[in-house]
């Protein structure tokens, strides 16, 4: 299975003169180990694998603050010679000793050669409660999503398909045949989901049945974990505001609509934690004056979306067959949201948000704002293959910006648009049409400037 992250880490972390201690963060299950694993694999390197979990009694080898001791005590445990220089040091599960977390700055400035690797579940938990001083400016973070559409593609040998939408340019002419191959691969994305286990498992038996079950597993461990971390929070509001997540998706997240006898103190804080552990992630509301976006974010409007798009699916009790469309529902926001997280580089926190306008008559939704370059561009998301755009008109007007893209089911096009204003004056824009499975390519074809500078609709 194919991660875009592993380049990363391949050839620019791992090779950096100044490499720092690197911290994995991402949810449970989403491919951290097998990421560790991976790269040691590739680089040659001699992987030194340590789990807090699986060996509680292992971080009592870490209370020395030299790193020369900490392998000499690693080598005596092991029975195994480290070499730093071609070996990788990798800590899982480290939230079980977060304090270790700490130690990390000592291998940074005494032990440079020696790559560290760190990943735990529910780490942000850890760090939030932290008691010992975090090494700031000694050690790097990454963060991991669940596979994309196009990792997905690459795992079950789709090569040709994933370079043919690595390639995809104005004007735009795809034969139906191969729009409808491509929807077709989509629709069992959003029923597969990007969670590793499940696509290995799809990738191998391609049952559904199999799919759901794993699906299930995954979100019994979810709630699992949660019960284990619940601290003084009531268990079944735990679970209530978790199953709501998928329910209110596409929506301005509201604690009373999953159960009327959640206080907001109360829902708010539990949702911090699902964010936190990156089951969930917030939708924030923005003015979309500029960039950067989160500097004019509006605290108490937001919208959530899930992890992932097929253990959305799940919670929400979807059946054996896949979609018959390519989304439905408050899906193609999760979706859409879920593949807009992966366009981040690996070394930034993800960041979602969205604009609206609660001004009658005229209210008003544009479902994400995204940042290209210092453009804030406006991504309407539609389920089917056309709707209104009467919010994404409203929007360009305002802001008087002059690109927009919409995601939905047809085939791609650039669209010259010209409509009436708000004051009765001619307003133009160009709109970018999109497929869902082109969302992890809306940067590259924003790019092409030549043609937005002269749009015309070629489809």
């Amino acid at each position: 299975m194919f991660r875009s992250a592993l380049p990363y880490l391949e050839n620019k972390w791992i090779v950096s003169p100044d490499r720092k201690p690197l911290v994995i963060r991402g949810a449970r299950q989403v491919g951290k180990t097998w990421l560790a694993r991976t790269l040691a694999l590739h680089t040659e390197k001699k992987l030194v694998e340590v789990n807090f979990e699986r060996d509680p009694q292992i971080k009592s080898l870490f209370e020395t603050n030299n790193p020369k001791e900490i392998l000499q005590n690693l080598e005596v445990y092991s029975g195994v010679k480290i070499d730093p220089a071609s070996s990788l040091l990798f800590l899982d599960e480290i939230q079980e000793a977060p304090e270790i977390l700490a130690k990390l700055r000592w291998f940074y400035e005494d032990l440079p050669e020696l790559p560290v690797i760190a990943a735990g579940s529910l780490l942000e938990f850890i760090l939030q409660d932290h008691a010992f001083s975090m090494p700031v400016g000694r050690i790097s973070y990454m963060h991991l999503e669940p596979l994309s559409f196009e990792e997905f593609l690459h795992g079950c040998g789709k090569e040709t398909l994933l370079t043919y939408i690595r390639n995809i340019k104005p004007p735009f002419v795809i034969p139906s045949a191969i729009h409808e191959k491509l929807q077709d691969g989509f629709r069992t994305y959003v029923c597969v989901g990007g969670m590793p286990a499940v696509v290995a498992n799809w990738i191998k038996n391609q049952s559904i049945e199999d799919v759901i079950n794993i699906q299930q597993d995954l979100l019994t461990t979810y709630r699992d974990d949660f019960f284990k971390y619940k601290g003084r929070i009531d268990v079944h509001k735990l679970d209530t505001i978790l199953k709501a997540v998928p329910l209110q998706l596409g929506e301005k997240f509201v604690y009373s609509k999953a159960d009327s006898s959640i206080q907001s103190a109360v829902g708010k804080q539990i949702l911090s934690l699902f964010n936190k552990a990156r089951l969930c992630h917030g939708v924030q509301s923005s003015s979309g004056n500029g960039v950067p976006l989160g500097a004019e974010v509006k605290e108490k409007a937001f919208k959530e979306i899930f992890l992932d798009v097929g253990l959305a699916g799940r919670s929400l009790g979807n059946g054996f067959s896949m979609p018959q469309t390519t989304t439905e529902g408050g899906i193609s926001e999760q979706v859409a949201g879920q593949m807009l997280r992966t366009l981040f580089p690996p070394y930034e926190e993800p960041s979602l948000y969205y604009w609206q306008r609660e001004e009658k008559p005229s209210n008003a939704e544009i479902d994400y704002l995204i940042e290209h370059g210092k453009q804030v561009i406006p991504v309407e998301v539609k389920s089917g293959s056309t709707g209104s755009l009467k919010s994404l008109h409203l929007f360009m007007d305002l802001k008087k910006s002059t690109i927009a893209v919409r995601i939905n089911n047809d085939f791609p096009s650039i669209t010259a648009v010209s409509v009436k204003g708000r004051d009765g004056q001619n307003l133009s824009y160009t709109l970018l049409s999109i497929p869902f499975y082109l969302t992890g390519q809306i940067h590259r074809l924003l790019d092409c400037n030549d043609l937005l500078r002269n749009p015309h609709d070629t489809h």
